[in-house]
């Protein structure tokens, strides 16, 4: 995606984004509410155009055929609710490009897969809301789509049919899958993505690997676990770091501008300090999006 503009009037929803999304990966969209992502997903699925920008699918500039490529499970789920499971998921491979005995082949398989084979002729509206996501998540992904887009897809879910779920989607991506992976929920993040990016006001305002990210917002803080301190007083002030907590037998410190790891751990061995852990403290994505986000807000 590049340059990408979406205006409504005189409302600019899409503000010259540009990102990458590496083939195989789960890459993470995130923004707060009213950022543009639904925007963005529109157009990448065709449902809008673009009025200014270029994107392509596996280096092909978009175009109205790519619908067949791509899988979006939204937000707001939308399967019919009178209809029978098999009935509706067979209707909607149809419209993905498979054949009548495609649709059947593939539903034999994630039918059997997902235990579900006695839910074929039940109507959507007998089923739950968890159960109801596994047949959204199958119309999904049914037609093998080189990208898939996912809003929110753990919501009504209970734990085991999360990790079900989670489970699939690490081994779409392992097959060559490209995930957008949409969610307000950042510890699922932290746990899934490997890329992010982070829209606000229609702009993209950070991008890159989540490890990388983390790196770059890192304060220099480190935790440390201890026994016996009796000989050193940790309050004391020194040219090397500053306790930010004192938890007793554990600190949270930060190093001063220029001191390294073995500056402090030098420092408090001398002072009698007995080190049992040293391990530095990343930031959230949690925190990073609350800070990025603040810091773009004018």
């Amino acid at each position: 995606m590049q340059g990408v503009v979406k205006t409504y009037g005189s409302f600019t929803a899409v503000d010259h984004v540009s990102f990458d999304i590496p083939k195989g990966v789960v890459f993470g969209m995130l923004g707060p509410n009213g950022a543009g992502k639904t925007s963005l997903i529109r157009i990448i699925t065709n449902i809008t155009k673009a009025d200014a920008g270029q994107i392509w699918l596996d280096g092909e500039p978009l175009n109205s055929r790519h619908p067949e490529q791509i899988g979006y499970m939204p937000e707001e789920r939308g399967l019919y609710k009178k209809m029978k499971v098999g009935e509706q998921l067979t209707y909607l491979a149809r419209l993905k490009g498979l054949t009548a005995a495609q649709a059947r082949q593939e539903l034999g398989f994630w039918f059997k897969r997902f235990d579900i084979g006695t839910w074929w002729d039940k109507k959507v509206d007998e089923l739950s809301k968890g159960m109801q996501q596994k047949v959204q998540f199958i119309a999904t992904v049914l037609h093998k789509p080189k990208l898939l887009i996912l809003d929110e897809p753990f919501s009504g879910l209970d734990p085991i049919n999360a990790n079900l779920i989670e489970a699939e989607i690490r081994e779409l991506a392992q097959q060559g899958t490209s995930i957008i992976f949409s969610t307000h929920r950042m510890e699922q993040v932290e746990e899934m993505c490997d890329h992010i990016v982070l829209i606000n006001k229609g702009k993209n305002v950070l991008e890159g690997r989540v490890a990388e990210v983390k790196q770059r917002f890192k304060e220099n803080l480190f935790r440390i676990e201890y026994g016996n301190a009796q000989a050193f007083d940790l309050d004391a002030t020194n040219p090397i770091f500053n306790i930010k907590k004192n938890e007793g037998q554990a600190l949270t410190v930060q190093l001063a501008e220029g001191a390294a790891t073995n500056d402090v751990l030098g420092y408090l061995i001398n002072n009698g300090v007995e080190v049992r852990s040293f391990n530095e403290l990343l930031p959230s994505i949690n925190d990073i999006f609350i800070r990025r986000v603040g810091e773009t807000i004018s």
